[in-house]
């Protein structure tokens, strides 16, 4: 087995550039972060590999500037596994692709029942990959060669799948809406920031008191200071059930909050003057949370049939018209249309809800123009049925 090497000097990043601009055909790109251990999703090792060049592990802190690579790799297509993962860790260093082929994303339009880099490897190559560094600090330094074993062939083999899901592609006929789901990957507007993040806490849903909530707020943001200080993942500080217990219980003195057993973390207690303060402060804020916020999202689709009935019947059929095209499309139905959007077009539908009305509030909602297509008429037909059965019913009730 070969032996991976770190490029992390300038000299040998040079060189790997020129040896990528000699090489042939598409580039396969990969990159690993340290999710769970560090708090920025910085990339702390970028994978490449090309055919005539060969495969380059590169130390992105190490590197000052990733331009000369930019530059030469820039026009060529970049092959990526879930690319949406890693495209802006990419972007941070300045390596922006013009062209993606996302192999997770092509199986997944091919109906494959299993979308992970092993599984379409070892379906498409007969390869098995062990995927037992996945969750590695990769921070780590220097990196042992197992895990640079493990990041090379992530990258090695990864021009091969993309040969073979061309293939596929081609046969099932979906090589051009393959493509508009690359464009529309590579091309998507980063999430907007978060109004009230810490509302994100696992298990907050179970508090609804406006003090217990400002508890969560205050500890949140103190956590979250920390752990940008120190780049930490959040909760190797204090972990969210830590801070739910301390929301729910609402000590009232420092000792009390140091004498709960369940408030656990490696900085529970060196760092129990920050925690106290925040409790403090959120005990005697009168700036006290909402218990809920505001949406503009539908309801949930439970609550539909007791508060809108017609908005509950063209959500039925029109779940059920289009769960049958992609079956008959072979993928999943997520991927032809997002249940989200169905949900809004179903609760709030065109004034004009003829095929080509419904086309156009899908494409407001950023449906592809195949989505559209193939969903667009299937879900007019459901929402006329939809009225029409409304339509028969207050006539019979009458």
């Amino acid at each position: 087995m070969a032996d991976y090497r770190v490029i992390d000097t300038a000299g040998d990043f040079a060189d790997a550039v020129d040896r990528l601009a000699a090489g042939e055909g598409p580039i396969a790109v990969d990159a690993e972060r340290a999710s769970g251990f560090r708090y920025s999703q910085r990339a702390y090792l970028i994978q490449l590999y090309r055919r005539g060049a060969g495969t380059f592990l590169i130390d992105p802190p190490a590197i000052e500037d990733f331009a000369p690579l930019q530059d030469v790799i820039r026009h060529d297509e970049w092959v990526l596994h879930a690319a949406s993962q890693d495209l802006a860790c990419l972007r941070e260093v300045g390596l922006d692709p013009e062209r993606i082929f996302d192999t997770e994303l092509a199986a997944r339009l091919l109906g494959m029942p299993r979308v992970g880099l092993a599984a379409v490897v070892e379906e498409l190559l007969g390869v098995k990959l062990a995927k037992e560094h996945s969750a590695a600090d990769w921070s780590t330094r220097p990196l042992p060669q197992p895990w640079l074993t493990y990041a090379a062939l992530d990258v090695e083999l990864l021009v091969d799948v993309r040969d073979g899901l061309v293939e596929r592609l081609a046969s099932a006929q979906k090589a051009e809406l393959a493509g508009q789901e690359f464009d529309a990957v590579l091309h998507r507007e980063p999430k907007a920031p978060v109004a009230e993040p810490w509302r994100r806490l696992s298990g907050i849903h179970a508090l609804r008191n406006p003090r217990n909530l400002a508890i969560v707020r205050s500890l949140w943001h103190a956590r979250d200071d920390l752990a940008s200080e120190r780049d930490v993942a959040p909760g190797r500080l204090i972990p969210d059930s830590s801070i739910l217990v301390v929301a729910k219980t609402m000590p009232r003195t420092r000792r009390a909050l140091a004498d709960m057993k369940d408030f656990n973390g490696r900085a529970s207690r060196s760092e129990l003057d920050r925690w106290w303060q925040a409790v403090d402060e959120a005990l005697a804020s009168s700036d006290l949370p909402a218990s809920r916020v505001p949406s503009d999202a539908p309801p949930p689709p439970r609550a539909w049939a007791a508060r809108n009935p017609e908005a509950d019947a063209r959500l039925r059929l029109a779940k059920a018209a289009v769960t049958e095209t992609a079956e008959s499309m072979e993928m999943p139905v997520e991927n032809l249309l997002t249940p989200d959007t169905l949900r809004r077009v179903a609760w709030q539908p065109p004034a004009d809800d003829s095929p080509a009305g419904i086309g156009a509030a899908l494409a407001e909602l950023g449906a592809r123009p195949w989505q559209i297509e193939a969903t667009s008429q299937r879900i007019a037909d459901a929402f006329s049925e939809a009225a029409q059965s409304i339509h028969d019913a207050s006539d019979a009730a009458s």
